[in-house]
């Protein structure tokens, strides 16, 4: 029997950046994928908003980070923040 520790679940990450910090713990990240048309076999650029959990509210707008698919916390809110991977230049530049 295989131990709990060795069974990984498929768990979903992604990487993004911050749309919006407005509302209380959440972040709204916007995520780019790029993936081939099916027919036309052109490079077509998509984009989809995810609103996710940030307990600490360490995210600010424009920073590139990486949040975890998890259990639903809200109506809309199924994504956990992970790490903050890049801090926006603008942002670090106006608290320096």
């Amino acid at each position: 029997m295989a131990d709990e520790q060795t069974i990984s679940k498929n768990i979903k990450e992604r990487t993004g950046e911050v749309v919006s910090t407005k509302m209380a713990k959440t972040i709204v990240v916007k995520i780019k994928r790029r993936f081939p048309h099916p027919r036309f076999r052109k490079i077509v650029t998509s984009y989809k908003k995810f609103y996710a959990h940030d307990e600490k509210e360490e995210a600010n707008s424009g920073d590139t980070v990486m949040i975890r698919e998890t259990r639903p916390m809200s109506r809309t809110k199924r994504w956990v923040l992970v790490q903050v991977l890049e801090k926006n230049r603008d942002t670090v530049a106006d608290t320096a």
